[in-house]
């Protein structure tokens, strides 16, 4: 499998993870103190590093760090816009849109020497 696919594989699962962790508590545990938020956050991010750690290790064998970065952005974007539509039921609005084509430019910039 390409360094390249490989890497945005585990970055993917890495910021689902990540995603839930960051924001899922903001609909179930609402009632609850913010430690124990807290703590169930660290739980779900510790699965979150054992994904990411690896992905980047791999991704810069063959990827700067500044395209690492932007690749990550990417991806948690991506991850992050069906997360707040389905699961904490945000509405979509257009900058979403005007957001991911800014993205894109910056994917552009960032792999265009490749």
């Amino acid at each position: 499998m390409p360094v390249l696919l490989k890497t945005i594989l585990l970055l993917s699962v890495s910021n689902v993870f990540m995603t839930f962790a960051w924001y899922a508590h903001l609909k179930n545990l609402n009632d609850k103190p913010w430690y124990i938020a807290a703590f169930l956050s660290w739980g779900i991010a510790l699965v979150e590093y054992l994904f990411q750690v690896p992905a980047n290790r791999i991704g810069y064998t063959a990827l700067s760090l500044p395209q690492l970065k932007i690749l990550q952005e990417v991806i948690s974007l991506t991850v992050f816009l069906p997360f707040a539509m389905f699961y904490m039921q945000q509405p979509i609005k257009l900058d979403f849109l005007w957001a991911g084509l800014c993205l894109v430019g910056a994917v552009y910039f960032m792999f265009r020497s490749m």
